[in-house]
């Protein structure tokens, strides 16, 4: 029996590489399609083992030639301009690449491959302002930045290739999840990165925004095992994938202290509030320049369909997942890893 084809875009990243992993377990042949330009730290041990193809994503006739030439049995479509921090720096080459690409892939599928499984990362970033909590897959959109702009673009377009051409695409509506493997710039990594640091003596001061802002956060690892389920169920549909609980910026940053051993208290209010430790030094400052422009509302997903139709849960904990997150960056900042 010949192997599974799956094609990741994306394959480098934090989801990619998971991705990768997991279906390399699995036995699939995996095809990782690259700019070029990206690191390969995430996928060091196994890169010897995904056959790589190198080209541009905005270029439609590129992307048709991977489809035709390979067939895949599954696209995994991850790739993207994540940050949403400051999307008006990148306008152009966020909306080809967030909005257009899956399109490509789409109409590849239509016209060469249509017995192709496709599965389009959507973001929560997608409900922008939202009047529920928790959303679910019929919650309204009402993207609140470029970024997640494109992506209602791309998701409304996965649902009219899938109900007028029969082909099956499925939506992930994926919320915050994050993961050792998590770029720093992200406020996850930095704070998990920059306190491990303090607490070695290597830096002094992890500077955040809004510490009231609330995520609703899970482990990488386990988002791609639901990628991965539902492309294997009996239809194609949309899935909000989450843990289902919110947690604010403040309460990650104890959850790191307290791996730490650090004992944190909070002090002032407003910009003026800092966190302490025990001794009274400050080691948490508020910089109005991390504050968003628009910040969201509470962003928090029911993902009762994902749990009933593909029997799909997270197993990592918030806590569990911070605790993680610590601990790679004490190995990392002590040069074992």
């Amino acid at each position: 029996m010949s192997k599974k084809i799956a094609l990741i875009t994306g394959i480098t990243g934090q989801d990619g590489s998971y991705l990768a992993d997991l279906l390399l377990k699995k036995k699939y042949q995996v095809i990782g399609i690259t700019s070029g330009k990206g690191a390969r730290d995430n996928i060091e041990t196994i890169q010897d083992r995904i056959e790589w193809v190198e080209g541009d994503l905005t270029n439609e006739e590129f992307v048709r030639n991977i489809v035709g030439r390979y067939l895949p049995d599954e696209i995994y479509n991850l790739a993207s301009i994540a940050t949403v921090a400051k999307p008006w720096e990148h306008m152009r080459e966020l909306v080809h690449l967030t909005g257009l690409t899956p399109i490509y892939f789409l109409e590849s599928i239509r016209t060469l491959s249509p017995t192709t499984h496709f599965f389009q990362a959507s973001s929560s970033e997608m409900f922008g302002a939202v009047e529920v909590t928790p959303q679910d897959e019929s919650t309204p959109l009402h993207p609140r930045n470029p970024y997640g702009a494109a992506k209602v673009f791309a998701h409304n377009m996965v649902d009219v290739y899938r109900s007028g051409h029969n082909i099956f695409a499925v939506s992930g509506i994926l919320y915050n999840h994050e993961s050792p493997r998590r770029p720093e710039h992200f406020v996850t990594r930095k704070i998990t990165s920059t306190l491990a640091k303090i607490s070695l003596g290597m830096d002094k001061n992890l500077s955040v925004g809004n510490l009231d802002a609330r995520r609703d956060w899970g482990f990488s690892g386990d988002y791609v095992r639901a990628m991965h389920l539902s492309l294997q169920h009996e239809k194609a549909q949309d899935y909000v994938i989450a843990s289902g609980t919110a947690h604010s910026v403040r309460e990650f940053i104890e959850a790191a202290c307290a791996e730490l051993g650090i004992k944190i208290s909070w002090e002032g209010e407003g910009l003026s509030e800092v966190g302490v430790d025990e001794k009274g030094t400050s080691i948490v400052t508020i910089a109005k320049e991390f504050y968003r422009p628009l910040e969201l509302h509470i962003l928090q997903g029911d993902a009762s369909r994902a749990r009933k139709e593909l029997g799909w849960s997270p197993d990592v904990t918030f806590e569990d997942l911070v605790a993680r997150m610590v601990r790679a960056d004490i190995k990392h900042q002590k040069g074992l890893i």
